[in-house]
């Protein structure tokens, strides 16, 4: 060929004998060129989390945000009643809630310990309340008379005397996890034994998962841990329960008008204490130790002058004096604090 430039004819023929297979094969019918379809986009690739079946997290984590909340008002209010126990302030805070095995629990633990073994009826099997030594033993200091000042550490188990005394912080501590939880399930709390060794109380096998509420207490310039280890078992019946929107969320419901009338109702009958404040003036020892029956003392203020009345020590009313069928009386003009009480 002289020319080597295809025709369009050319052009057209190679493009079917493309489409239909080859140039052997003949030629598909003409028929409109079809478009083929965009590429779809790309999928986002999902975000891949690991998992370690050794520490299986079998607690939801609507539940552990309930367990949480749930122990930090209990913090504060243990520490208050241990703060009036001791006479001297004491700051619970709670500084984490973990799941683990209970292996990885009892090998985190100091040997010899304070290992509070306790029955929590009706959840299934037994809790855990550890006390670590270096904030029991002063504690315990206290408790006898001590001061500030402390010794140092004792690495020995507790004597009996000092296992009483201990009891009356896990006393403390019972009474006040027994309120917290009274929302979720009434529990039924007790001692049954206390052991020094960690490694010697198998309460549930050594893999299975439990959720570790850790509190850290502080006595002065001492701190120490306190930990509360609940079984995943103890629980698993109440899961639903255990729930931030059912109980968490009970205090920040509205008032609906069946419970405001049920409440007042309820308060309707309570004794309160009027004060009606008459005046003020100011008189000589000597007068006041003079005074006697039938004598009048005299102030500033007008008889048409308003006057003041508080209930429960709060100034609630303006009023007026007056008399009524002979007898004193007051008249309730509008409801307003005392001008003193105003900022």
């Amino acid at each position: 060929m002289g020319n080597d430039i295809l025709s369009q004819a050319e052009v057209e023929s190679l493009l079917n004998a493309m489409e239909s297979g080859g140039p052997g094969k003949p030629a598909a019918a003409a028929a409109p060129a079809r478009r083929s379809p965009p590429p779809a986009p790309p999928k986002p690739r999902e975000k891949i989390a690991p998992y370690d079946f050794k520490r299986p997290e079998r607690v939801g984590k609507e539940q552990m945000r309930a367990l949480q909340t749930l122990h930090e008002g209990f913090g504060r209010n243990f520490g208050a009643a241990l703060s009036a126990l001791l006479r001297s302030i004491v700051e619970v805070k709670l500084t984490s809630v973990d799941q683990l095995t209970y292996s990885e629990f009892v090998f985190s633990l100091e040997n010899p310990t304070c290992f509070n073994l306790l029955r929590a009826a009706p959840l299934e099997g037994n809790l855990i309340l550890d006390i670590n030594p270096s904030i029991l033993y002063p504690i315990i200091d206290r408790l006898l008379g001590g001061g500030r000042e402390t010794g140092p550490l004792a690495r020995r188990p507790l004597t009996e005397i000092e296992l009483r005394l201990v009891s009356r912080i896990t006393g403390l501590f019972l009474l006040e996890l027994h309120r917290a939880w009274e929302n979720v399930v009434d529990l039924d709390l007790a001692v049954e034994r206390v052991e020094s060794n960690p490694q010697l109380v198998q309460i549930v096998p050594p893999n299975e998962v439990v959720v570790l509420i850790s509190f850290e207490l502080t006595l002065g310039e001492l701190r120490g841990m306190m930990n509360l280890c609940i079984p995943f078992n103890s629980i698993e019946r109440i899961g639903a329960k255990l729930s931030s929107n059912t109980w968490a969320a009970y205090g920040k419901r509205q008032a609906s008008a069946e419970s405001i009338k049920q409440l007042s109702g309820a308060l309707q009958g309570s004794l309160v204490e009027l004060i009606v404040h008459l005046a003020d003036t100011t008189i000589t020892t000597a007068d006041m130790i003079g005074l006697r029956v039938g004598d009048v003392i005299t102030t500033d203020k007008d008889t048409q002058s308003p006057i003041w009345v508080s209930v429960e020590g709060i100034p609630k009313y303006r009023a007026f004096a007056g008399a009524y069928k002979g007898r004193k009386a007051i008249q309730i003009d509008a409801c307003e604090p005392a001008p003193a009480a105003k900022k």
